[in-house]
């Protein structure tokens, strides 16, 4: 991987996202319950920490758990809920390891089929349906992971220029786009809740 990515909005941090598949792995199971920016730099943070240029996932799934909580918790803390997090992210690289030899890209190198990458990135510890075809359409615009059927696969965040998701942000202009999507879904899911708690 040797790209450049928008979603840290920090140039350090998104360097490490765009060249380090473990980073940008981490930095979408980091993306929830905190602001975008905060979870991706998250990788950059973690690499800082740990003394290091570059993250490696049989380095992370060996560290003593209390000691990889401390690290994330110590402040600014990598993220509002450290404990929870710091045992995801080794989960995540403890199953790297042994299902990929820890080699992250191997996720998806070899992958010919857009369900079959949807299903081994639903696999991953902290991966639900929805962060697997959000990480699956950023790996299809803008990583170059185009298996046949990838679009499909990612379902409405594979769609050219829908501005749902991280996968369509490569800068400023896209990211005011996506949060103003995502402002329009929560005020619709709002005004839902609110007719049936009126029936």
């Amino acid at each position: 991987m040797d790209v450049t990515l928008h979603l840290a909005q920090d140039p350090e941090a998104d360097a490490l996202l765009g060249r380090s598949a473990l980073a940008a792995l981490i930095g979408m199971l980091l993306d929830q319950q905190v602001p975008m920016e905060w979870a991706f730099k998250g990788p950059a943070t973690i690499a800082r920490r740990m003394g290091a240029d570059d993250l490696d996932a049989h380095e992370i799934a060996a560290r003593q758990p209390e000691e990889f909580v401390a690290l994330l918790s110590e402040k600014p803390a990598v993220h509002r809920y450290p404990g929870a997090m710091a045992k995801r992210v080794q989960q995540l690289c403890q199953y790297l390891v042994e299902h990929y030899d820890g080699d992250p890209e191997a996720v998806w190198r070899d992958v010919t089929d857009g369900r079959e990458l949807l299903k081994r990135l639903q696999d991953l510890p902290g991966y639900g349906e929805q962060k697997a075809r959000i990480f699956l359409a950023l790996l299809g615009k803008q990583l170059g992971v185009t298996p046949k059927g990838w679009r499909e696969a990612a379902g409405a965040y594979g769609e050219p220029k829908s501005y749902r998701s991280i996968a369509d942000i490569t800068g400023p202009e896209s990211l005011a786009k996506v949060r103003a999507h995502k402002q329009e879904m929560k005020a619709a899911a709002k005004a839902e809740r609110a007719a049936k708690a009126g029936r």
